[in-house]
Formats: structure tokens, C-alpha cells, sequence
């Protein structure tokens, strides 16, 4: 579901998320779209040479959840990004169930500033903070 906030409708502390699960065609997309085609998201023979023992999703991909609460939920149409910090602290395989909140921690003509995180059952495996701009509610 896709909704739009106003600057006016946020408070510190309003949270939202998105759940999706990894699959093997999500990461061969991604690999499409971004050009990253490192091994070690593609290649189940190579990546299992690795210290992860399989195919990874990429970090970016993960992340990228992040921006669909930010742009479908909270605050959804009209966010403008304007930046984005991220740890990444753990891997996200192929089946993987993936979280990925924002809250709101400070707000200030029309930015909102949010804690991120994605989490795969209790661990967290992306973790940062992000700047979006929130437009206000039109003048009726």
C-alpha cells in the first residue's frame, strides 16, 4: 500500500516497515540493474569458496528496502531522499526474510530525520540513519 504523509502528519517516534524475502531472481535483477555482477551474488560454485559459504545478497539490494518504506510508507509519495548512511553488519542469503523499518528521531522545516534498519529475524543486518525531505500539506 502506497500512502502519502504530510510534514504535518509526523511525529517523533512514528515507525513503519516492509517485510520481502530474498530470492535468487531479486539478486540476478539487481545484478541486471546496478552492473554489480561480482561472484559472489551470481555464482554458487565460486561463492561457496567464500567465508559465507553461499550466495549473498548484495548490501545494496538490502538497503534498498529501506527506500521503499521511506518512499511508499513513510512519509510515501512526495519524500524526496537526501541522504542515506548504512552499516553493513551481516550477510542476507537466498530465502532470507528481510525487515526493514525507519523511524522518525527529528524533524525541522519539512526534513525528517530517521534511524534504519533491516533485520533478518532478530539480528540486525543493516543498520544507519537517512535525511528525507517531507512536503507540507497544501494550503486548502
Amino acid at each position: 500500500m502506497v500512502q502519502q504523509l504530510f510534514f504535518e502528519d509526523m511525529s517523533i517516534g512514528q515507525s513503519d516497515s516492509i517485510t520481502r524475502t530474498i530470492t535468487a531472481e531479486m539478486i540476478e535483477a539487481f545484478a541486471e540493474i546496478s552492473g554489480d555482477v561480482n561472484p559472489l551474488h551470481l555464482d554458487a560454485e565460486y561463492a561457496a569458496t567464500t567465508r559465507f559459504g553461499e550466495r549473498i545478497a548484495h548490501g545494496a539490494l538490502t538497503a534498498s528496502f529501506i527506500s521503499a518504506v521511506l518512499g511508499t510508507r513513510l512519509p510515501g509519495i512526495g519524500a524526496v531522499f537526501m541522504h542515506q548512511s548504512t552499516k553493513f553488519l551481516a550477510p542476507v542469503r537466498i530465502g532470507d526474510t528481510v525487515v526493514a523499518s525507519a523511524e522518525v528521531t527529528a524533524m525541522e522545516k519539512n526534513r525528517v530525520s530517521y534511524e534504519t534498519k533491516c533485520m533478518v529475524g532478530d539480528k540486525i543486518v543493516v543498520a544507519g540513519d537517512a535525511l528525507v525531505y517531507v512536503p507540507s500539506r497544501p494550503n486548502a
